[in-house]
């Protein structure tokens, strides 16, 4: 039944699980990941031309499938400075295995070397 794997999803609380349905529609079941999420910030000062959009093309670049989701959960402007800063939750997660620490912080690495080289953003 709309290709649910395991009957046991239909009792779950899972906003994964339940968001994907709608009354009165009939959806196709898009697997999600039974593992844990590993979450990464990264802060920086903006430069003067600035596209969220490139942001998260870079983190999407870097490691791929393994991006859940790239979400802006602070904003600072500071007068002084004449600047802004943004912080950015990211969210890494494997269908198929769990994360590891050294795994995910070798990414967030690389995505904070790329986005100082390649965006011109000021780490903080």
């Amino acid at each position: 039944l709309f290709d649910i794997p395991d009957i046991r999803l239909f009792w779950t609380d899972d906003e994964r699980f339940i968001s994907q349905f709608k009354d009165g529609e009939i959806t196709k079941f898009e697997p999600y990941s039974k593992f844990p999420p590993c979450y990464k910030d990264i802060a920086f000062w903006l430069p003067e031309s600035w596209e969220e959009n490139n942001f998260s093309e870079l983190v999407r670049n870097v490691a791929g499938d393994l991006v859940e989701s790239v979400e802006l959960i602070d904003q600072f402007d500071n007068p002084k400075k004449g600047k802004t800063s943004h912080c950015y939750r990211i969210n890494y997660r494997a269908m198929d295995r769990s994360l590891t620490n050294e795994e995910v912080d070798k990414l967030q690495e690389q995505v904070r070397d790329k986005a100082a080289k390649d965006l011109t953003v000021e780490l903080r």
